[in-house]
């Protein structure tokens, strides 16, 4: 393809997208408060952004009988005159009292009810009124309550025919939506196809400036003002946008696949020196899923490209041992290599185990090292002198220089953003990545799916693993619960028990730690029990750990900041309260923290009374598998994939105009056309796909999708 398609990094999008990529302020009559709320309600402060929040419904007004042939339980638009306006009957009572409007039109009478005086004020006898709402019918009268719309009958054009219900935000009202999006489309500029024509044709699918009038002002399209017309319109309109959004993704992809194999990697291969030196310390001979990761990570290194790998293992599978000898063979080949944590707790368990393992120094950094200590290691990482370094985020501060890092180990992957791990990758020229988890976030299964990630698993348990038998409990039982605990502890049990929130919030029910170490400390006395959160300072944290791994104490409350670097064997019961609140990631590392070592472990969670359908079914999952690809599916077919060439993690995959069922269905289209599109030789592209180019860098900026490559890059 020409530049303009295959280079995401061209810095400039084209003038002709200018209307649209602008402010939604720049539109006529769109007031700077009203362009905050629209921004907020759409994503973005873009015009494209406003025209992207499509509504999520279509309110068909075109009924318009008299008040005797009126059919009640539907909308209708009537026309009538005010007969009388009775305002609320004075005395107490509980609730708000009603203004009421009683009309007529000549055919029969009717009601209308208001809760607010606003309109109702505006009113009086005789006045020729037009409203549109749900007409319903209380004893022998007709009523109206609270019209959607009223006017004085010479502007009942102002009500629309067909009107877009679009989600709302705290003080936007659709009227604002519909002024700025007829401004909008009183702008929009006329764009090139980019779809296949004959997808087009044969799906009878509109253009994109049509499709997306078609759902936001379908009262511009007289067409769609006949019989069940617009319902098929819309569905079409759908899903061509649906595939418009698809198709961005899909080309961005395919230009990172492309790019990258264009992009030359160097080879990386040690002579196995110091990996020997590592097993022998190591003393044990490693799994056969470890010596067939090892060997897909080495092969990836020893090629012409840069590496971007999965390794995926459940707790004490042996990730560890891998990425350390993954990294020694770069320090064999003579480079430098990386282990970035997201914890200091978790990035200290590496630094021992590296020391005790590695016949190469090991440089630590973090936001802890100060001063002299700091400099140190930053100078050594900078010459070259530290080989082996780990760290936590302090690692790709851009203080930190490295002299030549060719491989970059990410461990816990779902606990850095896109851009996080990125930057790590991007300290060296030509840096390979790893990264690590026990469970993949379902945009790195996504990513693997669709073949930009290889994956390596450790799938052979460790040896004397029990599993964790998981149960479901509401929280209503709490007083079993702190019964089953006195017992455990009377067996010598350690408890963890994990709350979601540091402190009370005015916004949700969750108990916080404080609390529940408050609460806890009162039953079980307060030697017994330890805290430990985020918002402490590190070595308050670190001690309530110690205490716990040392049993001075034998319940720790915690939040999250014990998901990963956290071992202590003797702990054998996790209590998560409000489990339907963590994401399915967290709750497989958090269960991972007891089971590790001989005796029975639990985990047990507990949840509201009223939980859903499908948080219940995320729960049991729990109950059922210890598997972590399972979970990793099962996440992702619940929340979906996040942003492949971007940076959210869950969700569907940023896609704003297609839903799951869209996906299913085009997905497979787009990907064939993206690849078309990208992968055909010049020589062989025939008109009509040289025809569309510019047209697809057009789309690629709408769907901010042309600078997709940094974050696939970064898995």
């Amino acid at each position: 393809m020409n530049r303009r398609v295959s280079d995401p990094t061209a810095p400039f999008p084209n003038p002709l997208l200018a209307p649209l990529l602008a402010g939604v302020d720049s539109l006529k009559g769109v007031r700077p408060a009203t362009a905050r709320l629209l921004a907020r309600v759409a994503g973005g402060a873009r015009v494209i952004d406003l025209l992207f929040h499509l509504p999520e419904s279509v309110v068909d007004r075109r009924y318009r009988p008299n008040l005797r042939t009126a059919e009640t339980g539907r909308v209708c638009t009537l026309h009538v005159t005010v007969s009388r306006v009775v305002p609320p009957a004075p005395g107490g009572g509980r609730g708000r009292r009603p203004w009421r409007v009683l009309v007529s039109d000549g055919t029969g009478d009717a009601e209308l009810v208001f809760f607010s005086p606003h309109l109702v004020r505006r009113l009086e006898a005789g006045q020729d009124i037009c409203v549109s709402g749900t007409l319903e019918r209380f004893g022998e009268r007709l009523n109206m309550a609270h019209p959607d719309y009223l006017v004085p009958a010479a502007r009942m054009g102002e009500i629309p025919l067909l009107d877009p219900v679009w989600p709302l935000t705290a003080g936007l009202f659709s009227s604002q939506v519909r002024s700025a999006v007829r401004a909008a489309f009183d702008i929009f500029p006329p764009l090139p196809e980019w779809q296949d024509a004959t997808v087009l044709r044969q799906r009878r699918w509109p253009g994109f400036e049509d499709a997306l009038r078609t759902l936001h002002r379908p009262c511009d399209l007289p067409e769609l003002m006949e019989g069940d017309a617009l319902v098929a319109a819309s569905e079409r309109a759908r899903a061509r946008l649906a595939c418009d959004d698809l198709l961005a993704q899909q080309v961005a992809m395919a230009q990172a696949r492309r790019l990258n194999r264009l992009r030359p990697g160097r080879a990386v291969a040690g002579d196995g020196s110091l990996r020997r030196v590592a097993l022998s310390r190591f003393g044990h001979e490693p799994t056969t899923a470890q010596v067939r990761a090892l060997a897909e990570i080495d092969a990836d290194l020893a090629a012409p490209r840069q590496m971007t790998r999965l390794l995926q293992g459940d707790v004490g599978a042996g990730k560890t041992l891998v990425a350390l000898q993954a990294m020694l063979g770069a320090v064999e080949a003579g480079h430098q290599a990386a282990l970035m944590a997201p914890t200091e707790i978790l990035a200290r368990q590496h630094l021992a185990t590296f020391t005790k393992l590695s016949p190469v120094p090991v440089a630590f950094l973090s936001g802890s090292v100060k001063g002299k200590a700091r400099r140190e290691a930053l100078a050594r990482i900078a010459d070259g002198t530290a080989r082996l370094v780990i760290g936590t985020h302090a690692l790709f501060q851009e203080s930190v220089v490295f002299q030549d890092l060719a491989l970059a180990v990410i461990d816990e992957q779902h606990r850095f953003g896109v851009e996080q791990r990125a930057m790590l990758g991007e300290k060296g020229p030509q840096t390979d990545v790893l990264v690590m988890t026990a469970t993949p976030i379902p945009r790195s299964l996504l990513l693997t799916q669709w073949g930009d990630m290889q994956v390596s698993r450790l799938d052979v348990k460790p040896a004397g693993r029990k599993p964790v038998r998981t149960s479901l409990h509401a929280l209503s039982a709490m007083d079993d619960l702190l019964a089953g605990m006195e017992r455990a502890l009377a067996r010598g049990a350690r408890i963890f028990w994990v709350c979601p929130l540091v402190s009370e919030s005015e916004t949700t029910d969750i108990a916080a730690a404080e609390a529940r170490h408050a609460a806890l400390a009162a039953h079980f006395g307060a030697e017994s029990v330890g805290l430990a959160h985020g918002q402490q300072d590190i070595a308050l944290r670190e001690q309530a750990i110690a205490d716990f791994a040392a049993g001075r104490t034998r319940i720790l409350v915690a939040t999250t900041v014990i998901e990963v670097g956290v071992d202590i064997p003797d702990a054998t019961v996790m209590i998560i309260e409000h489990a339907e609140r963590f994401g399915l990631a967290q709750l497989h590392q958090l269960r991972g923290r007891v089971g590790r070592g001989r005796a029975e472990s639990y985990c047990l969670l507990l949840h509201d009374s009223a939980l859903g359908q499908t948080a219940r079914r995320r729960l049991a999952l729990l109950r059922e598998t210890e598997d972590g690809f399972l979970i990793a599916d099962e996440d992702f077919r619940l929340r979906g994939g996040g942003d492949v060439a971007g940076r959210r993690q869950s969700g569907l995959p940023d896609m704003r105009l297609a839903s799951p069922l869209h996906v299913d269905m085009l997905l497979t289209l787009a990907a064939q056309d993206a690849r078309r599109l990208v992968d055909t030789p010049p020589d062989q592209r025939p008109p009509a796909l040289r025809a569309r180019e510019p047209a697809v860098s057009l789309l690629l900026e709408l769907f901010s999708r042309a600078r997709a490559v940094r974050a696939i890059r970064a898995g």
